[in-house]
């Protein structure tokens, strides 16, 4: 603390608290915002404090939303869809969150979702042809994934392990190869 700041000071107050919030993790303005709010911080001082952290580029919703993108898409496997609707939520402008979700391409969602159903598939294979493929399609579409995408990368899956697919592919310990379905 500065000599001459006051703890009850609101800019003080709330520069203490965005700074202790951007030490566990990236934050947007909207979320730090709403921290500031939750707190009791004036509006007027939230928003001097969060324009100055702007400026200096401790706050970067586009860099934030890039970071999303690459992270929920690779390590969770979400679709456009669903990464669009979480950073709506956390408060990323919806331009930005566009040009954040132009890093996905097409390519990227087919091998996401194949990655997807072909570590599911091994353990639906007591259960008959139709409820693995409305489990399949359902996991897919709660991770954004529409009707046709799920819907095509499910059959190719399911007939690739129950033998409608290349019989190449078959593995005579554990079952059935979906190696190509993997990058």
């Amino acid at each position: 603390m500065q000599p001459g700041d006051d703890p009850g000071d609101p800019e003080q107050v709330a520069r203490s608290i965005c700074l202790r919030a951007l030490t566990g993790a990236p934050k947007t303005r909207r979320q730090l915002a709403d921290l500031l709010g939750s707190r009791g911080v004036p509006d007027d001082a939230a928003e001097r404090v969060l324009d100055r952290f702007t400026e200096v580029g401790l706050i970067d919703d586009a860099a934030f939303a890039r970071a999303w993108v690459t992270s929920r898409q690779s390590g969770r496997g979400l679709a456009r869809r669903a990464l669009k609707a979480e950073l709506r939520a956390k408060g990323v402008d919806g331009e930005v969150a566009e040009e954040a979700l132009g890093q996905v391409e097409d390519q990227d969602e087919w091998d996401a979702a194949r990655r997807l159903v072909a570590r599911r598939v091994p353990g639906l294979r007591r259960v008959d042809r139709a409820t693995a493929e409305r489990r399949l399609v359902g996991m897919l579409a709660r991770r954004g994934y529409g009707g046709g995408l799920a819907g095509w990368v499910v059959r190719e899956a399911l007939d690739a392990d129950r033998g409608g697919g290349d019989p190449s592919d078959e593995i005579t310990e554990g079952g059935v190869g979906l190696d190509a379905y993997l990058p």
